[in-house]
């Protein structure tokens, strides 16, 4: 394998407390050495081995960043994305390692599926770390072996789309998730109340006479589920609340860890940026689950970044094929595409316009995230770590075209958009993913 060595770039590694200009030595698939600028290569000697050298000046070098929440349609559905495509447009984005939602035909509730994804067949740019369906076919019924699919490489489970509604069962996912050492992400929807919404109800959905969805529908499942985890009393269960938008969740969530529960949640930037406003007139790229919320909720969602409480952004990458977006609101499915954008979204508004520190963007969007699926050698640079780096110019003011994605679909509500923080090179495990014309 060929070493990387990345000169004269500033490296920010919030978990490793670096925020200097450093030269990083990358051989073998991991951080092999991290020096003063101009030192690298020199303090390691490594004469007669094959060198790529990138000029990091005036850049910024930071861990690779970790996505959480994706949604790559393999099996079933390629043709809205495939492993390929997404992990492409994943690393256009910076990303270096992306979780996998169960939500596929079939549906990921077996390590054959779960090892089938990881298999070098599949052509990710990226590190692809599925999670597994909680239940059987994510029915909500009966559990899966949550062993074998952590053996098999799941690093958490969930039924993501198709919330688990009955109390015994949430419980019986949380204790044996717990025991075998993994997360229960949770979508935090009561679906009995929002049954035949598309969007938040609100002044909007009165307006455009559509069914709305209550948010007590999100923040009264989360509370549930917050009582579950208190009720265990075994201090390895770990609930996390998937792309939380509400401000009561966010207050449930908040109370929860001052009452010492492992509880913690993720936010995706059009959560913290958009308003039920966005969907305008019928804008089907504006249309999600959970839905677009109140400026008060999205307000809320900013403030539990700058406090703290939220634990990491993720995008919930949702590819659509254009055909059917193109229809009316309520038949269109809900989500859009993310990966491309959420480091330019966040480096120009939590970052530029709201001052939240670089570094803490950079966890929030890396280091947090692994922890919370337990990456052990990720979202860092320290040496012995996986070689995962982006490395983008922050000074760069650029602009998001749809029509450019890596992805094969386009349906986001931020084409047109001005962004922050142009990726430059994106390294997974020693190897260029990505590198910008």
């Amino acid at each position: 394998m060929t070493a990387i060595l990345i000169r004269n770039g500033h490296l920010v590694d919030p978990a490793a407390g670096v925020d200097a200009k450093k030269d990083i030595l990358l051989k073998n698939g991991r951080v092999a050495e991290i020096a003063g600028p101009g030192k690298g290569k020199q303090a390691n000697g490594a004469q007669g081995e094959e060198w790529t050298v990138l000029d990091a000046s005036g850049l910024i070098v930071a861990p690779g960043l970790v996505d959480m929440h994706v949604h790559l349609r393999e099996p079933g559905q390629s043709y809205k994305e495939t492993i390929a495509t997404g992990t492409a447009a994943a690393a256009a984005g910076g990303f270096t390692a992306v979780a996998a939602m169960p939500n596929t035909n079939p549906v990921n509730d077996s390590p054959e599926t779960t090892r089938w994804m990881q298999t070098p067949e599949r052509g990710a740019a990226v590190r692809v770390f599925p999670i597994a369906a909680a239940t059987r076919g994510s029915k909500g019924e009966a559990l899966n072996d949550y062993a074998a699919l952590k053996a098999a490489g799941a690093v958490a489970v969930t039924d993501d789309g198709l919330p688990i509604l009955k109390d015994n069962v949430m419980r019986e996912a949380l204790a044996a998730a717990a025991r075998a050492g993994l997360s229960v992400i949770q979508h935090a929807e009561d679906t009995r109340l929002t049954n035949g919404g598309c969007m938040n109800l609100g002044p909007t959905s009165f307006k455009l006479g559509l069914r709305g969805m209550p948010p007590e529908a999100e923040s009264s499942l989360v509370e549930r589920d917050i009582r579950l985890v208190a009720d265990l009393r075994d201090s390895r269960a770990h609930l996390h609340v998937a792309h939380i938008s509400t401000a009561a969740a966010l207050a449930a969530v908040r109370q929860a860890r001052r009452n010492g529960l492992r509880v913690t949640c993720e936010v995706t930037p059009h959560h913290f940026l958009l308003t039920e406003e966005h969907v305008g007139k019928y804008n089907t790229h504006a249309k999600m689950n959970p839905p677009l919320r109140s400026a008060a909720d999205r307000d809320a969602m900013i403030e539990g970044i700058l406090d703290g409480v939220v634990d990491a952004i993720a995008t919930d990458h949702a590819p659509h094929a254009a055909h059917e977006k193109q229809v009316e609101f309520e038949r269109a499915p809900n989500g859009m595409t993310g990966l491309e954008t959420a480091l330019g979204l966040c480096l120009r508004w939590l970052h530029q316009e709201w001052k939240l520190p670089l570094g803490r963007v950079l966890s929030l969007l890396s280091a947090q995230p692994a922890a919370l699926l337990n990456l052990k050698g990720r979202g860092t640079l320290a040496v012995g770590s996986f070689a995962d780096v982006v490395v983008f110019d922050p000074k760069a003011e650029w602009v998001f075209r749809a029509r450019d994605s890596k992805s094969k679909s386009r349906n986001t509500p931020f084409d047109g958009w001005t962004m922050q923080g142009k990726v430059r090179w994106t390294i997974s495990e020693g190897r260029i993913a990505y590198a910008s014309e």
